[in-house]
């Protein structure tokens, strides 16, 4: 059987110091992608990426509220590759990462989660070490840990992740890809999730598959998407008959944003300037 070949896939909005670390994680990597698509979600790519021994492509998605669904579909258009690998372009690569991947491309085979460390600020001044990243990065106390040689089906199809994921092209054809009606932040992996699922796609965890989450400042509440979370949710709602991001939500409603019940979302009024400004987090926060 010949093995299969991977793609590395990328969304960008600005990020470049970002995307320049992804780039040196996959140059780093003890099994180098076959390609790396970019997904621009903006006029131009950057100028001076780091050079790669694999071809890196890039593909360009209009719209001004980040069409992250959009996005994601053009990527996966593009790819040349059997295996897709989507990395969020704040995710920085081990080096087994594409390796682990690969391995478990057919044996579990299905979509496959790996496992994301957060890192505090300052994390990468000093360079790639990754010994140093494991030390000080952090797990999201919501996800599990995972042994490196380890594979986990997840308990539900909700626990997808789209900070780090692998999955065939095949089987994201199958799932119908991501739903272009989601705009802006919030909602289309869970949908995402939700196609996965009654496509019979299975879901596990990979350990060994490890990426770094760069630091950038977190926002909780999320006011800064409120408008796209009402308007996602809502949408989520009409198609599945159940709400996601109940816990943005619940944050929105106990602030006297909205009422929300089992039905319907009524907004009764926007978060203020000042309440942005006050949800900005200080450095040390690394999740919401």
């Amino acid at each position: 059987m010949t093995s299969s070949t991977v793609s590395v896939l990328t969304l960008v909005r600005g990020r470049r110091a970002h995307l320049v670390n992804l780039i040196a994680g996959l140059n780093a990597a003890t099994r180098k992608p076959d390609e790396l698509v970019i997904a621009y979600m903006q006029d131009a790519p950057h100028a001076d990426l780091p050079p790669t021994d694999f071809p890196v492509h890039a593909v360009f998605v209009e719209g001004g509220a980040m069409p992250l669904a959009a996005a994601r579909n053009r990527a996966a258009a593009a790819a040349s590759g059997d295996q897709l690998i989507f990395l969020d372009v704040d995710c920085l690569p081990a080096p087994t990462l594409v390796e682990r991947y690969a391995a478990t491309a057919i044996e579990p085979g299905g979509i496959r989660l790996g496992e994301v460390l957060y890192l505090p600020a300052g994390a990468l001044d000093a360079g790639l070490d990754w010994d140093r990243l494991d030390r000080v990065g952090v797990r999201h106390p919501a996800k599990p840990p995972i042994a490196s040689d380890e594979i986990r089906p997840t308990p539900s199809h909700g626990e997808l992740w789209g900070l780090s994921f692998a999955i065939s092209a095949a089987d994201w054809a199958r799932a119908g890809g991501m739903d272009e009606r989601y705009v802006g932040y919030g909602g289309e992996e869970t949908d995402f999730a939700a196609r996965l699922e009654r496509a019979g796609v299975p879901m596990w965890w990979v350990g060994g598959a490890r990426a770094y989450h760069q630091h950038h400042v977190v926002h909780t509440p999320a006011y800064q998407h409120f408008d796209a979370i009402v308007r996602n949710a809502r949408l989520f709602r009409g198609t599945w008959g159940r709400w996601c991001m109940d816990y943005w939500l619940g944050h929105f409603a106990e602030r006297g944003l909205i009422a929300w019940d089992a039905d319907a979302i009524t907004v009764l009024r926007g978060p203020t300037a000042d309440e942005v400004a006050a949800s900005r987090m200080p450095p040390e926060v690394l999740f919401s």
